[in-house]
């Protein structure tokens, strides 16, 4: 292979690694809840994911209804709709059938 070669596949390789870091927060979304969310409803991130599924969050999101749902589960809630995917990425990591509890 010519160095030329391995430099394009090495750039290639890296640049997907990043792409892949970039699309999905979940400890941005961590973060959100505990600043913005924890108060508001009354229990930690751990009881607020385990409302629904990965299933059922997945669901929830591609169907555009993010913020009603987070509305719903925390009526007190004023979260903006910047804050919805992290929140989303938040829920999905640790949903009832992840097996995965965060530390909130």
């Amino acid at each position: 292979m010519t160095n030329i070669t391995k430099l394009a596949i090495a750039a290639l390789l890296g640049l997907s690694v990043l792409s892949t870091a970039a699309s999905a927060d979940i400890n941005k979304g961590k973060k959100i809840y505990m600043k913005k969310l924890k108060a508001a409803c009354g229990f930690n991130g751990a009881k607020f994911a385990r409302v629904h599924t990965q299933d059922e969050w997945e669901a929830i999101k591609e169907a555009g209804k993010m913020g009603a749902e987070i509305k719903k589960v925390c009526p007190k809630s004023h979260l903006k709709p910047k804050y919805e995917n992290d929140i989303y990425d938040f829920s999905y990591e640790y949903a009832k059938d992840s097996g995965n509890v965060p530390s909130c």
